[in-house]
């Protein structure tokens, strides 16, 4: 929204014009600041929304000039510094987008405590003096490279997330499947979900969410293709089984895929580019990751 000002990622400014003057502060917060009930509860119990620097009561009409201002107040991340190099393909106050190489986890589990994304992207934080909560939005396998987004306050990730929930987030894969397709491009409407709780690897099965995958041939090789993928939802390991379903599994997926060491060392997946438009100005963001070196390699192999 034009009426917000850019001071720093942590706080969210309206300045009331004559189309809002008369309109209780509520309305503002909610109808024009597109803000949580979650957001503002927590805001109004930290006192931290405020008109013209002071507290006022919620049904409060406000007047042409009045600014307003939500103060996100966030707890510290609890993720040890790691001197890990990190690749930054965009930044701005709200968000982050990181080029993330395969072989690293997004963020600590049971099985990786350290050696992750968010391990280095607190030390990255502490060299260079800026402080945010992470907040991972979009998320990738361990051996998936490419863009994954960074929100700094839980306005940004709120609304980021309300965009993929509205197919306004455009994201593309680059992948190298077992196997020429024939056709130049498709789409694979296939529910996907863990048909067994136990298991890990998902499956194409009746009771699954809905999930709809859209691909394009790039190159034909020998014996295999360079595909590039656009997600229409975001289910946990789509594209791999998607194109396992329609009988071109990826090179290099242990679970799902095609396995020749000698070809590449993981799932030959790659998070090429994501569009969405920026939280708090509404311009239209777009950024492209290069294809990773051993995807290159891989290419040069089969050609």
């Amino acid at each position: 929204m034009k009426e917000r000002s850019v001071e720093n990622s942590k706080k969210l400014v309206f300045v009331i014009n004559d189309v809002h003057k008369g309109r209780e502060l509520k309305e503002i917060l909610y109808d024009e600041m597109k803000l949580s009930s979650r957001l503002v509860r927590k805001a109004k119990r930290n006192r931290n929304i405020l008109v013209n620097g002071n507290k006022i009561t919620f049904h409060a009409k406000l007047r042409v000039g009045d600014v307003v201002e939500v103060i996100m107040e966030e707890a510290p991340n609890q993720f040890e510094a790691e001197n890990i190099p990190i690749d930054i393909a965009y930044q701005d106050m709200d968000l982050m987008i990181v080029n993330k190489p395969s072989g690293i986890v997004v963020h600590p589990t049971k099985g990786h405590q350290t050696g992750t994304l968010a391990n280095a992207l607190v030390y990255f934080m502490e060299q260079t003096g800026e402080e945010f909560r992470i907040r991972f939005v979009n998320r990738l396998d361990r051996d998936t490279s490419g863009l994954i987004i960074v929100a700094k306050n839980p306005y940004t990730q709120q609304e980021l997330s309300k965009q993929m929930q509205d197919n306004l987030v455009e994201k593309h894969y680059l992948t190298v499947v077992k196997g020429v397709m024939q056709e130049d491009e498709g789409t694979i409407d296939a529910p996907i979900g863990l048909e067994n709780p136990e298991d890990i690897e998902r499956k194409v099965y009746g009771d699954g969410q809905p999930s709809i995958t859209h691909y394009e041939v790039v190159q034909r090789l020998k014996g295999a293709t360079l595909v590039r993928v656009k997600l229409e939802t975001g289910r946990t390991h789509q594209i791999r089984v998607h194109m396992k379903h329609i009988g071109y599994p990826l090179i290099g997926d242990i679970l799902y895929g095609y396995v020749n060491e000698e070809l590449i060392g993981r799932q030959a997946l790659h998070a090429e580019s994501l569009e969405f438009n920026q939280t708090r100005t509404g311009q239209r963001i777009k950024v492209k990751s290069n294809m990773p070196k051993d995807m290159e390699e891989l290419i040069s192999k089969l050609i």
